[in-house]
């Protein structure tokens, strides 16, 4: 009989792990990075198993003075956080921008996209010419370096030229690659779209 109970609890255990996995003060979301469909595009599973656990989306404790819908882009760490209050985060893994493209501040999210346009600014086609073709913009769609979705940051002065967004270079993440914005996996930068509200404070340090 104990036998058999331990058997059931043994079980119970390991579909909590496999459902969730739990992490300290949270939930990791390792299982969360499977095939989907979404608004029509059949975005393809990520091989999440090749990106360091520590990058893989997960319910935090992070301890900020910052109000709930916030977000806290660590670029040294390369962790995306949306602070959801009562000391809680979930932390998205990140790349952000190679050396020379580095930026920090405050801005705000003033506009949100799904599955959206990506025109290269004038600058990056100077440096690479082959992107001229997209001057006008590049249609949405797997292989849009914007993904799945983009939200823009403002601040003060206008449009920064900066976006949080989503990309088909699952391995990127961890890394600095980009031209100064901040990429997600696709399921990533879907889930954090689902949760910030336009006007959400980030904060890039």
């Amino acid at each position: 009989m104990r036998l058999k109970s331990f058997a059931i609890l043994a079980a119970l255990a390991l579909s909590t792990v496999i459902s969730g996995c739990s992490t300290i003060g949270g939930q990791l979301f390792t299982n969360n990075y499977g095939a989907m469909t979404d608004a029509g595009y059949q975005l393809p599973r990520i091989p999440i198993e090749k990106v360091p656990a520590r990058y893989h989306r997960q319910e935090v404790r992070y301890d900020t003075s910052e109000k709930p819908g916030t977000i806290i882009v660590d670029t040294q760490n390369k962790f995306l956080y949306f602070i959801e209050g009562d000391g809680m985060a979930m932390r998205y893994g990140i790349g952000v921008g190679r050396e020379g493209f580095e930026w920090h501040g405050t801005a705000h999210i003033a506009l949100k996209r799904e599955w959206p346009t990506w025109t290269p600014p004038s600058q990056m086609i100077k440096r690479q010419p082959e992107l001229a073709k997209f001057a006008g913009g590049m249609e949405p769609g797997l292989k849009n370096p914007l993904g799945a979705r983009a939200m823009y940051l403002f601040n003060k002065g206008g449009d920064m030229g900066y976006r949080l967004h989503g990309s088909p270079e699952w391995f990127s993440i961890g890394k600095a690659m980009s031209s100064g914005c901040i990429r997600l996996m696709n399921q990533d930068i879907i889930d954090l779209y689902d949760r910030t509200s336009v006007g959400a404070k980030v904060i890039v340090m």
